[in-house]
């Protein structure tokens, strides 16, 4: 079963690389440059530096642990002592948790800093880890939950946190950009998460959960800028 699971993450990974990159290569066409106004150019050079290496390595972190989670989460649970039904119900509360994470996100959270909700959701996944760790299978729907409300949160995240960091101005080409590693490691994660797992067991998740800290404390480097007052009329 280990042999099979290890040949299925390598096609996976194979298709997304063979025929992904090529598509989004040769056959979306080149934009052109977007004009670039004033205030929009000086709103881009307030970026802190090194604002996008920082952001590069957040979504390249995060995304390796949702495609890990993504396709190998029912195992983890079953590692972690649960029965394959309670696994994979557990599994299946992931798509909900998002649903209601970014329904939270356009409530509640409208008035946080887009910053801020991206640390929250870094966090997330490895405040799951812990509980985890500390109830074992009782906690396998918690760790389910937050990692899917997280999860959410990200996704909103991968799109605001440029636009409130950079500007509007060549936001298409900056989003691009940052989205390169972060489909990179999505791509390679289920094979190396299925290799750890192998050789780690249960002890896979403090791999999981040190990434999304590490996204977390690289987001500390980025300061929470006060949103554009409207400009009147």
């Amino acid at each position: 079963m280990a042999q099979f699971g290890w040949r299925w993450a390598c096609f996976i990974s194979a298709l997304h690389i063979l025929i992904g990159l090529p598509l989004n290569r040769l056959l979306i066409p080149r934009a052109p440059p977007p004009a670039r106004a004033p205030e929009m150019a000086a709103e881009s050079l307030r970026a802190p530096r090194g604002a996008m290496v920082i952001l590069a390595f957040v979504f390249a972190a995060t995304w390796f642990v949702t495609g890990a989670m993504a396709a190998h989460l029912p195992r983890l649970l079953e590692i972690a002592g649960a029965s394959t039904t309670a696994a994979i119900a557990a599994a299946a509360l992931v798509g909900p948790a998002q649903v209601a994470a970014r329904l939270v996100e356009f409530g509640a959270l409208r008035r946080v800093h887009p910053l801020v909700s991206a640390r929250l959701a870094a966090l997330l996944h490895p405040v799951g880890a812990v509980i985890l760790g500390l109830f074992g299978p009782a906690a396998i729907t918690a760790f389910a939950v937050l990692h899917g409300a997280g999860n959410g949160l990200l996704t909103i995240a991968k799109g605001t946190v440029p636009l409130v960091i950079f500007g509007p101005a060549g936001y298409g080409l900056r989003s691009g950009i940052l989205g390169a590693p972060a489909r990179a490691t999505q791509a390679f994660s289920p094979l190396l998460f299925d290799l750890l797992m192998d050789r780690m067991g249960i002890g896979v998740i403090a791999v999981s959960a040190g990434l999304s800290l590490t996204a977390f404390a690289a987001m500390l480097l980025l300061k929470a800028r006060p949103r554009a007052a409207p400009v009147p009329a």
